[in-house]
């Protein structure tokens, strides 16, 4: 008998989805040492791409306007290579001795509560909450960042390539389009949101990354410019992203400065969090430019399952521009709305 007189029940097609999703997952942690400096190099080349296009709009040779953007770029990487590498390795080397002094304070504040009749069970509470293991964390975070780092001149080369091919995508686009302007309109519209979000969201997340490093800097925090990048990196991130770039520095300032500039340090980040996340950020972002706090969470911990550390700073931007996508047609909008926050479905 034919296969083709038996179609597929909607159970069966669920299954085939599933497995290819399973069959991309598996394909995506295979290739994972080529994937993360790619995505990250396309990261990189929607940020820049804007700034090329202005250079080039406002009269500059292509081949100038790519030159300046480049040695941007690579400026740009000189700069935080040289803030942040020294003190990357010296906090790497030093983590050892911050994880035996939280060990030590810990240990402290235990006697301390159970001599004002606060009884605790040391063992069981630091197997649950150890601030030791947050800290080391944080290293081995902060160690896959950097070896992204050793990359640079891969991605950079990849950037150049994204770049230049985006110059001309829009003509190859038409050759091969049977409906050219309808084409070229809808991916000029899902471009033009997900540069919007990029830009609007790199300006929030460098503004936070400045403020965090200038407080951190007055507080007398070591390494505040290692944590300001840290800061930037996962604003990304909304709402957790900020928890996971405050804990070591909070738990840094508690080892080297006590309780009170470790208060002080976590009342800065939480100040800078509500200020620029909740007052500035949402008077640029535009409506359906917002994720639930569900799908941030879950995207975090798949994309750092896949990806590792540099999955987990990209998962916002990588599912926000899935959801663009989706929202762009009119079969998967639905999804897109599943994925927003409740009052983008109330609007809609």
């Amino acid at each position: 008998m034919n296969p083709a007189h038996y179609p597929l029940t909607s159970a069966t097609r669920w299954l085939l989805v599933l497995a290819a999703f399973v069959v991309l997952v598996a394909g995506m942690q295979a290739a994972k040492p080529l994937l993360v400096p790619f995505l990250l190099s396309l990261f990189i080349a929607v940020i820049a791409a804007p700034p090329l296009f202005f250079l080039k709009n406002r009269g500059l040779p292509g081949w100038l306007a790519m030159l300046i953007v480049v040695l941007g770029i690579v400026l740009v990487g000189l700069l935080l290579g040289w803030m942040v590498g020294g003190s990357l390795r010296d906090f790497t080397d030093n983590l050892p001795k911050y994880q035996e002094r939280l060990a030590a304070q810990s240990h402290g504040l235990l006697v301390l509560l159970q001599g004002h009749g606060v009884v605790l069970d040391e063992a069981t509470l630091l197997a649950y909450l150890n601030p030791g293991k947050a800290m080391a964390l944080a290293g081995k975070l902060l160690s896959g960042l950097g070896n992204v780092l050793t990359q640079a001149f891969f991605i950079l080369i990849t950037v150049i390539f994204i770049l230049v091919e985006a110059a001309g995508f829009q003509a190859k686009l038409r050759a091969i389009s049977a409906d050219p302007d309808s084409s070229v309109a809808r991916i000029e519209a899902i471009t033009s949101s997900i540069k919007q979000y990029m830009m609007i969201k790199t300006s929030t997340s460098l503004l936070t990354g400045v403020l965090v490093t200038i407080g951190l800097t007055l507080l007398d925090v070591d390494y505040p410019v290692l944590w300001g990048v840290l800061a930037f990196l996962f604003n990304y991130v909304p709402n957790i992203g900020s928890i996971i770039a405050a804990v070591p520095a909070v738990l840094l300032a508690w080892v080297q400065l006590g309780p009170w500039v470790a208060l002080w340090s976590g009342a800065l980040y939480l100040i800078v969090n509500v200020v620029v996340g909740n007052l500035i950020e949402p008077r640029f972002m535009g409506r359906g430019l917002g994720l639930s706090p569900l799908i941030v969470f879950v995207s975090l911990v798949f994309w750092g399952w896949v990806l590792g550390p540099v999955g987990m700073f990209l998962s916002v931007p990588l599912t926000m521009t899935l959801k663009i996508i989706l929202d762009s047609n009119h079969e998967t909008r639905a999804i897109s709305l599943i994925l927003g926050q409740n009052q983008d479905c109330q609007q809609s």
